[in-house]
């Protein structure tokens, strides 16, 4: 039952094919340079690799409108190119997820073109169609700023078509039967060339009712678990990883009361919190957020992040912790996406301070569920603010300090590289840090193995122990008899907590240090009193006296 449920204790690493690694130098990354790098990802310990789309697109935004769902985009290889890059995953135990965009396609995908010239072909129902424009077409959208609809006239239709998202990515109609049957056959064809599972984008919206006349639409949930149930049934490991940015007390309706909907989500509500946390220095807005999601089925698990290709949406906060978070990290308008959301990296976010990126990923490796993370922010990449929206953050990988950034031979790279500033190639790249044992990217590794011998914080149950103070968050994991401590302290000033064991027989426990040699022995009444610098952080095994014993007879 552990092998089926690897995701509890997994780490994710997330990445786009197109600026990752280009082998054959277009300037585009492909799947020959990607199989070069597995090497790479097996060495710093992550376990699952999540691929951005890399099916054939027009990329009018990024890839995510897919013009062919069973194809690879000549720019990035060919079908066998993928096959051996899937093989060479399973040959180094790494676990491969793809990205599911089924909520809508490109307008150049033959299913919209047959459906817009024929309104007697099966495609026509595909999509969603209506020969007035809806009084709510204005309503629902997802750009604000860029995009002024969700409904737009066809002329070859003579009719009006539905896209939540840009008008060039129509909506399927994912209500239909054979639009779902579809779907399956997409997963099933995935599936059969060595994926995991999948990474399915906007999930709300694939599964709520669409249509002219439907003002306020419902989801459907059992949808998700005819997906599930498909994905047990052709390879019983296999996961979907569910973007959906919903409301704390609706997300047991996506995993299932009994889990057998989705078996992973991204949790949103604590990604916003855990940034709120860090800019103000209050953890207790965090641990609201973490008590609001606590509960979920033990199938389940969420997926905890920091960044990823999207802006960092904040629209969970209230207008007061908004301004907070953008005056910390976002106070310039071109750093804001929308007016709700940030468009940067990590890195500059937290101003390049290592003792903050530090403990940023600390608590994110810590905090309940299976950690994701972006490709380049294991080295700290920056971001590029003169590229438009997304963009600025998507930019590509930096290997060494040849030239762009030994990405591409190319003098023409599909984005351009950062070349400047404290976060340009010449400073921030793989290479450089490979060969400083007090790297990012060498602390990286370091803490992202020892979250994978720490399986009490992606298995286990967790429970708050009191600091005495909001500046520092302390959460302890049990499971199966076995309990850590992790304790972060969010102020840039050192902090000295006492933290009391609650258990009676806990008096005698001392908290071994897995990151240090720094234990703490408790003082009487089963108190402990720990020292933290500035942004410190200590991750501990609650041990008892059999535990010493057998420590001292070794």
């Amino acid at each position: 039952m552990i092998n089926d449920l690897w995701y509890k204790n997994a780490v994710i690493y997330c990445l786009s094919v197109a600026t990752y690694m280009d082998a054959n130098g277009d300037g585009i990354g492909d799947f020959e340079g990607l199989m070069r790098r597995l090497d790479y990802l097996q060495g710093m310990g992550v376990t699952a690799i999540w691929l951005m789309p890399f099916q054939p697109s027009p990329c009018r935004d990024d890839g995510y409108d897919i013009a062919d769902y069973y194809g690879v985009d000549p720019r990035y290889g060919t079908l066998g190119d993928f096959v051996e890059f899937a093989e060479g995953c399973k040959q180094r135990g790494l676990r491969l997820l793809i990205d599911l965009v089924v909520n809508h396609t490109s307008n150049e995908h033959p299913w919209f073109q047959e459906s817009r010239r024929d309104p007697h072909s099966k495609y026509r129902d595909w999509y969603v169609w209506s020969k007035k424009k809806p009084k709510s077409a204005n309503s629902g959208v997802v750009f604000p700023g860029v995009q002024k609809s969700t409904w737009d006239y066809d002329v070859v239709a003579k009719a009006y078509y539905f896209h939540r998202f840009y008008d060039f990515q129509p909506d399927l109609n994912t209500s239909h039967p054979e639009v779902q049957a579809e779907i399956l056959k997409i997963m099933g064809f995935w599936l059969q060339l060595g994926v995991s599972g999948f990474r399915m984008d906007a999930v709300p919206f694939v599964i709520a009712q669409k249509g002219r006349d439907i003002a306020k639409p419902q989801e459907q949930y059992d949808m998700l678990r005819t997906f599930s149930q498909f994905l047990n049934w052709r390879k019983g490991d296999a996961i979907i990883l569910g973007e959906a940015n919903v409301l704390p007390g609706t997300d047991m309706q996506y995993f299932g009361n009994s889990g057998d909907r989705i078996q992973m989500m991204f949790n949103f509500e604590v990604n916003q919190h855990q940034f709120l946390a860090l800019a103000t220095g209050d953890s207790r807005p965090l641990v609201k957020a973490m008590q609001a999601t606590k509960r979920r089925p033990a199938t389940a698990q969420w997926g905890q992040f920091l960044r990823n290709h999207d802006e960092l949406d904040l629209g969970r906060l209230t207008e007061k912790q908004r301004e907070s978070v953008f005056a910390e990290f976002g106070p310039d308008p071109e750093m804001q996406l929308y007016n709700r959301g940030i468009r940067r990296r990590l890195a500059p976010m937290l101003q390049g301070d290592r003792r903050r990126l530090e403990l940023a990923y600390s608590m994110m490796m810590t905090l309940p569920g299976t950690p994701v993370i972006r490709y380049g922010d294991e080295i700290g990449m920056g971001d590029n603010l003169k590229l438009p929206e997304r963009n600025c953050a998507r930019t590509p990988m930096q290997w060494s300090t040849e030239p762009n950034a030994g990405f591409t031979k190319s003098d023409k790279p599909c984005m351009p590289v950062i070349s400047d500033g404290p976060y340009g190639f010449p400073h921030t790249n793989v290479a450089a840090q490979r060969r400083d044992p007090t790297s990012l990217l060498n602390w990286m590794e370091r803490i992202i193995r020892m979250r994978k011998e720490v399986p009490e914080i992606g298995w286990g149950d967790f429970s708050f122990v009191s600091t005495g103070t909001s500046q520092v968050l302390a959460v302890r994991y049990h499971w199966r008899n076995n309990s850590v401590l992790c304790v972060h302290n969010l102020s840039a000033e050192p902090r000295e907590v006492r933290l009391k064991l609650r258990a009676d027989d806990e008096a005698d426990c001392e908290l071994v240090n897995l990151l240090s040699d720094e234990h703490s022995h408790p003082e009487k009444g089963a108190v402990h009193r720990l020292l933290l610098e500035p942004y410190g952080y200590r991750w501990y095994r609650v041990c008892g006296l059999d535990y010493l014993l057998r420590r001292s007879a070794i």
